[in-house]
């Protein structure tokens, strides 16, 4: 008997709202500083840099916020994404857990990100905006943002991190296919990127400075705005569709995970899975543990301290109370360039604070072993963000083999490495390497700051 493998959903299930946690939280993030006074900041500091029902979406205390029938529509073309019980993974593990998937990659772009970057191009659409300047690491948010774009006929502009920009040139024809400009970063297109090419000619880049370079364009161009994948509150605000599709799919398999786990870069991946289900927690006494999944070449969760921070490198948006290692920190090369950012969202960090989360690190080397052992097992190839998920899942479902319980397991797959290939061929040809973060390094970095520090509640 053949066993089922797909829970799916019908179009007619796709969320009509959205997900706000801060409603539920029992401690509110802290307020942003305006980066020279050092005083708090209203939602009005963020209008020149995003329309206006997007800053509304910032800071509001709704906790459910409607999906324009236009956006739902265009997430019609991928969603409701399919979830998979990872019967292949289970049996390669010999492990008693039960392991679903929860599979982002059949969007358009092939990951998570367009379920923020449709809305926002929407939204931008509605203001009157003509152009939106972004950043993007691994390529992905770009992508899905060139994508969204191109449907509400915007003009995109987008800084790609220097070493994905070498390292993945069909990411770069995808963004331009749907119409965008794509440049370096650091680039000679800014002035911040110019400023740090005569420094370091050879730098790598970072989301930081590609992010400095996007605000940049968009404060300086008229009809312009800019638009960031992951960190604030409204992009995890639209990726909660992911969780709230994903509760119905497992109510609909009998089921209800005991752990549920997502990547981390910047917080957008793991919110979009994780803060349903934490709502369950918070509202309906359950007791799911929600783990964040980080690289140790970059663990700000794991490692870094809770302290006001700049969100770019040069320091030009507000200070963000954040778990940080220091907006000069420049991480290692890794192939994972969506997780390769300094600080974590801030809602994020509050409930890390609050230890209703929790956070893990894997070195480069175990999550590629991770993501070639799921691929082997499900036939999915992973973007080398989301084998630090897997590898996360993987480390669970063997403790459940060797305490002898069996525990359900649910995880976000949130994009196809159906581009990455050169870091597969990289870790084939032995020239992956753990790039693990002494403590020395990450004192270094923080010794840099002099940002507010937050003190004990």
């Amino acid at each position: 008997m053949m066993k089922e493998r797909k829970i799916l959903l019908s179009e007619s299930d796709i969320p009509d709202k959205w997900y706000n946690i801060v409603a539920d939280m029992p401690n509110k993030p802290l307020p942003p500083l305006h980066p020279v006074t050092r005083e708090p900041i209203g939602p009005e500091a963020l209008g020149g840099l995003f329309p206006e029902e997007l800053v509304r979406q910032e800071v509001t205390m709704d906790r459910w916020v409607d999906i324009p029938d236009e956006v739902r529509n265009i997430y019609s073309i991928w969603r409701p994404t399919p979830m998979y019980r990872a019967y292949g993974l289970e049996k390669a593990l010999d492990t008693p857990a039960k392991i679903y998937y929860k599979y982002e990659g059949v969007s358009p772009s092939g990951s998570h990100k367009p379920n923020t970057a449709v809305p926002q191009a929407y939204y931008n659409k509605q203001a009157g905006v003509k152009r939106i300047t972004t950043e993007t690491g691994a390529g992905q948010w770009g992508s899905a943002l060139s994508f969204a774009c191109q449907h509400f006929d915007i003009e995109c502009e987008v800084y790609m991190v220097r070493l994905s920009y070498d390292h993945k040139p069909y990411r770069k024809i995808m963004m331009n296919t749907w119409g965008a400009k794509v440049f370096p970063s650091p680039s000679e297109a800014t002035e911040v990127g110019r400023k740090i090419l005569a420094e370091n000619p050879n730098t790598t880049g970072s989301l930081g400075i590609a992010i400095s370079e996007a605000i940049e364009r968009a404060t300086s161009t008229p009809n312009t705005k800019y638009a960031l994948g992951s960190v604030l509150n409204h992009v995890k605000l639209h990726q909660t569709i992911i969780g709230l599709e994903a509760i119905k799919q497992m109510e609909k398999a009998g089921d209800m995970p005991d752990i549920v786990i997502a990547p981390f870069g910047g917080g957008s991946n793991f919110a979009g899975l994780a803060f349903p289900f934490l709502r369950l927690n918070m509202v309906e006494g359950r007791n799911i543990r929600c783990i964040a999944s980080e690289p140790t070449s970059c663990p700000k969760l794991t490692k870094g301290v809770f302290r006001y921070d700049f969100g770019d490198t040069v320091g030009m948006t507000p200070l963000l109370p954040m778990y940080t290692l220091g907006h000069n920190f420049v991480p290692a090369p890794i192939h994972a360039g969506g997780l390769r950012y300094h600080g974590a969202g801030v809602i994020v960090s509050q409930l890390l604070r609050d230890q209703l989360i929790e956070a893990t690190s894997h070195d480069n080397l175990e999550v590629f072993e991770a993501g070639i052992t799921f691929a082997r097992a499900e036939g999915i190839i992973p973007a080398p963000e989301a084998t630090h998920g897997i590898a996360t899942a993987i480390r669970e479902a063997q403790k459940c083999k060797e305490e002898g319980t069996s525990k359900t397991i649910l995880f976000n797959l949130c994009g196809h490495g159906n581009f990455d290939m050169k870091a597969y061929e990289d870790y084939f040809a032995g020239k992956i390497v753990k790039h693990e973060l002494t403590d020395e390094d990450i004192q270094k970095s923080l010794s840099q700051l002099d940002t507010p520090i937050i003190p004990d509640r």
